[in-house]
Order: C-alpha cells, then structure tokens, then sequence
C-alpha cells in the first residue's frame, strides 16, 4: 500500500513538472469590428515579428495633413509564411508606400487595426489576415 501511495505521489508530481502552460487566443470577432474596415496608405515604417502575430506599423497623414503612426496586426506567423508572406518581403518594405484594407479595434483603441489584404511597392496584393468585408 505504501509503494501504491508513493508511486501515486511521484506520478503527481512528475504531471505538474511536465505541465506545459497554455495561453488563451482571441478570435478575430472579440477584437476588431468587421463592419468598420477601411483602406490606408501610408509609408511602413517598422515591423514587429513576434508569436502570435506580427504587428507593423506605418505612418498615415489624416485629412488635415497630420502624419500618425499606426499599427497593424496580421496572421500568426505560421499562416503568414504558408501564405508565402515570409519576414523579409516585410523587411524589403520599410521606408517605401504601402496600401492596406484593415478594421478598426473594437475597443476604441487609436490608430490600431487588424491588416486584411496588403499592398506593398511591388503591386502584389497580399493576405496578411482575416478577409474582411
């Protein structure tokens, strides 16, 4: 009977020390307003390659001529590069005009979309995330 509780014990902990932790994703729907999707041209400026998704940004004159630096989120990385979007075509783009379809955050946060369909110099338009309207 002890060697049963040891054994049941050192299982145990042997599950806990194996435990790997998991984080929670968030749907396309929770975030962004698929009704209030709109298109932007700008000059990219930076990119953020990181897991879950990468983020770039640019920088957009609004209608007074005012320049603002937005950000935009893509795909998880992994669906970007099976879309044949690797992080060098993001890269080659810094400093040059670009052209995105993108919704605005639901949560009234400023200067901050999801990016749908992108165009960069090359006139190839990509699908950097969720389709949109």
């Amino acid at each position: 009977m002890k060697r049963l509780a040891a054994a049941a014990a050192a299982a145990a902990m042997l599950a806990v020390l194996l435990t790997v932790p998991t984080y929670a994703h968030h749907s396309f729907a929770a975030e962004f307003d698929a009704n209030n999707c709109r298109d932007f041209t700008g000059t990219f400026t930076k990119l953020d390659w990181q897991s879950p998704h990468a983020y770039f940004y640019m920088d957009i004159k609004d209608a007074s001529g005012k320049v603002e630096t937005w950000s935009f989120q893509t795909y998880a990385l992994i669906t970007l590069r099976r879309a044949g979007n690797d992080r060098q075509i993001f890269l080659d783009n810094i400093g040059k005009d670009v052209w995105v379809r993108g919704c605005l955050a639901k949560n009234g946060r400023q200067h901050y979309a999801a990016a749908g369909t992108l165009k960069f110099s090359d006139g190839v338009l990509r699908q950097v995330g969720q389709l949109q309207d």
